[in-house]
């Protein structure tokens, strides 16, 4: 039974994840790995590749690896850059909600939870709120819910996504 508890102690649930660096100036390159390798514990050296979206910009795609609440400590290690676009995901696990978070310099952060198919999930008062605040505009009701989608973000992002289709992936650890 105290071999079970140890254990128990010592096993941190496993998550994975991917940061997309959609947009950083190339000064603050380094910058990036050197935050992003401080909240996984380990240094990183991203792949960099011309933004062509952005003159001057570069942009990375990284998969990543780690205790559960990694995609929160990389978002926050990435917050308060104003000239950098990023969105950083982590996987929902057994038992667990995963997490989309995604920063522009004009909006800041936006966090939601995910589902295991990586869907958003609006929690039930985020709706309710919308739908008193809204009350029989049904504009008003659409404005609300884009926000607590965070359509605004997704619509800045969109085009900087488009740009990294054909990147490749670099994985921090696979697990056969």
């Amino acid at each position: 039974m105290t071999m079970q508890v140890e254990r128990g102690l010592n096993t941190r649930a496993l998550s994975r994840g991917v940061v997309y660096i959609h947009s950083a100036p190339r000064a603050l390159c380094p910058h990036v790995e050197w935050a992003a390798g401080r909240a996984l514990g380990r240094a990183v050296n991203f792949d960099w590749r011309e933004q062509p979206v952005l003159r001057g910009a570069q942009r990375t795609e990284y998969y990543w690896e780690g205790p559960r609440g990694t995609g929160a400590a990389l978002a926050s290690a990435l917050r308060g850059w104003e000239h950098l676009r990023y969105e950083v995901t982590e996987d929902a696990g057994l038992g667990t909600d995963g997490g989309r978070w995604m920063h522009t310099p004009d909006l800041g952060v936006f966090y939601a939870q995910t589902d295991t198919a990586g869907n958003l999930v609006v929690p039930e008062d985020r709706i309710r709120f919308a739908m008193e605040s809204a009350g029989s505009d049904a504009f008003e009701l659409h404005r609300e819910l884009r926000l607590a989608l965070g359509q605004a973000w997704d619509d800045e992002l969109e085009v900087f996504r488009h740009a990294g289709q054909d990147s490749p992936v670099v994985w921090l650890h696979k697990v056969g």
